[in-house]
């Protein structure tokens, strides 16, 4: 089932990674709208800076390529982010999600995936060799109580 959107934007960028940081502070923006708590804010500038590090870092190891996010509210207060690329892809997505598995070598920790999960209500991750990788996380932001 889809879900309609009242909002969104869409962001486009080399998988340099400087624009990791842009890529955090822009979903950060868009996510205000929905009057998170600063650790709810937190929590989704986290799930991003992992999406897209994985995407520079493992889709893209020896040469650049797009990073495309998407950022959608939904209703009930959702916010649905998708980090797209189309680099290597994954071969096998469930044992890239397992905790310390990692194909970055000795100074990746391996825990992206699991840091996204943590962090956010739902994680999907979608790949195919040679093709790239779609990761697609929705986290609910609980409505704040007017201060009386």
């Amino acid at each position: 089932m889809k879900s309609k959107s009242t909002n969104y934007i869409t962001l486009e960028f080399l998988s340099r990674s400087t624009n990791e940081g842009f890529a955090r502070g822009a979903v950060a923006c868009f996510a205000a709208q929905l009057d998170p708590t600063l650790e709810e804010l937190g929590d989704i500038k986290t799930a991003v800076s992992e999406a897209v590090t994985n995407a520079i870092v493992h889709a893209y190891p020896d040469q650049l390529g797009k990073i495309v996010i998407k950022a959608r509210i939904l209703e009930q207060n959702v916010l649905e982010l998708t980090v797209r690329d189309w680099g290597r892809g994954i071969p096998d997505v469930d044992k890239a999600r397992q905790p310390l598995y990692t194909t970055g070598g000795e100074e990746r920790s391996g825990m992206g995936f699991t840091i996204m999960e943590s962090f956010m209500d739902r994680l999907t991750v979608r790949s195919e060799e040679g093709k790239g990788t779609r990761v697609t996380m929705r986290r609910r932001i609980q409505p704040r109580q007017p201060v009386q």
